[in-house]
């Protein structure tokens, strides 16, 4: 904690909290609808969630990344903040990156309502590589607001695709 900004710790620490708490929200909500879901207990992975469904006849896993969504859903990760961050000045290598489909299958932004409900926008890292952009706001993707069908086709590049252009996404 640094002691000439105590507020900015404080903060970094009610973001944190917020994070984990974004993410079990997330897994009860998906769980609902599809029973076989659970977080990742893997502090270096790249996503924050397992979705197992049958597809075709075979398990299907589904990675899915959850990033608390104020106004906008931002897209990139492996920066961290607090003890357990790493930083090497003499070699200054960044250890952020965008999503895509190598470090997740679909990115959910999770926004609060005023009244404490929340919604939760479904974003396939297909669509977040097309876009070439860290982050995005919320208003223009109005269309991926609880369309679970976009979770649903996540990995199906041309589905996603096809849907995106229909709905103005690109």
């Amino acid at each position: 904690m640094s002691p000439h900004k105590p507020e900015r710790a404080a903060s970094g620490r009610q973001a944190s909290v917020s994070g984990f708490a974004h993410e079990h929200i997330v897994v009860g909500l998906l769980m609902k609808k599809y029973s076989n879901v659970s977080l990742v207990n893997l502090p270096l992975s790249s996503f924050d969630i397992v979705l197992v469904r049958e597809l075709e006849g075979k398990e299907d896993f589904v990675r899915v990344q959850v990033k608390t969504a104020s106004k906008s859903v931002n897209f990139l990760g492996g920066s961290r903040g607090g003890v357990d961050r790493e930083y090497n000045a003499a070699t200054n290598i960044s250890k952020t990156y965008r999503q895509s489909q190598e470090t997740s299958d679909i990115v959910v932004g999770l926004h609060q309502n005023q009244d404490g409900s929340f919604d939760m926008y479904f974003v396939p890292t297909v669509l977040i590589e097309k876009w070439n952009q860290n982050s995005i706001s919320l208003s223009k993707i109005a269309s991926l607001k609880n369309n679970f069908n976009f979770l649903d086709h996540c990995k199906d590049e041309s589905w996603v695709l096809s849907e995106a252009e229909t709905s103005g996404l690109i």
